[in-house]
């Protein structure tokens, strides 16, 4: 499975080389695009972003005292604000009674601990978690998405019964933890899923054509 794993990230590399993930300049950039981005495409991430950045409020600690209300019509463009306001503010909340905003502290704690703690927060499910300890704490912690899921399953890494937990300890497993390697391998399987491995797949083209498959899956 070792070898499985690293062809593929080989074989995905040289398809589409470095794709500089998480897209996003500073930590607290990175863990509130963590949140909005559930549920919705990026690029209505990146207007909910930008028009927090226009409102000079894209930091924790300026959203730990916005209105809620006030929060969520900034991150309309996001979809379900509401309930992504809701969340983002349980989040930071959570954040400065852990470490009191402190993100060196934070991401110092104990892995297992610190998801333990993130996943207690309404709303933080394993994938907003493992994406937060990742790419804004880089912490080596392999996160997995639809796109992830539907790439190993078509070309038979992983079968049906495979949920979040059981596809990350594959990769723990077989793979040295390296925080570089694991962005990336995710990224890659984003741009695979967004230009060909969508639910209709273009097979033809894909960089993974050769490898065995079902397509149906």
């Amino acid at each position: 499975m070792s070898d499985t794993l690293l062809h593929l990230y080989e074989v995905l590399d040289a398809a589409f080389g470095p794709q500089h993930w998480w897209p996003g300049e500073a930590r607290d950039e990175t863990i509130v695009g963590a949140v909005l981005t559930q549920n919705t495409a990026w690029r209505n991430v990146e207007r909910a972003i930008d028009r927090l950045k226009s409102a000079n409020v894209l930091t924790l600690e300026v959203m730990r005292t916005l209105d809620e209300a006030d929060l969520a019509e900034l991150i309309r463009p996001a979809g379900t604000y509401r309930v992504k306001a809701r969340r983002l503010k349980a989040l930071v909340l959570w954040i400065y009674d852990r470490c009191d905003g402190d993100l060196d502290t934070l991401f110092a704690e104990d892995p297992a601990t610190l998801r333990a703690g993130l996943l207690g927060v309404p709303g933080v499910g394993p994938e907003t978690a493992d994406a937060i300890m990742l790419y804004a704490g880089s912490i080596p912690t392999f996160v997995v998405d639809a796109y992830t899921l539907r790439v190993l399953r078509r070309h038979f890494v992983i079968d049906d019964a495979a949920r979040y937990d059981d596809t990350q300890a594959l990769f723990h497993r077989h793979l040295d933890r390296d925080a570089d390697m694991f962005g990336q391998y995710h990224a890659l399987f984003v741009e695979l899923g967004k230009r060909f491995c969508s639910p209709r797949a273009a097979c033809d083209a894909c960089p993974l054509r050769d490898w065995p498959r079902d397509a149906s899956l």
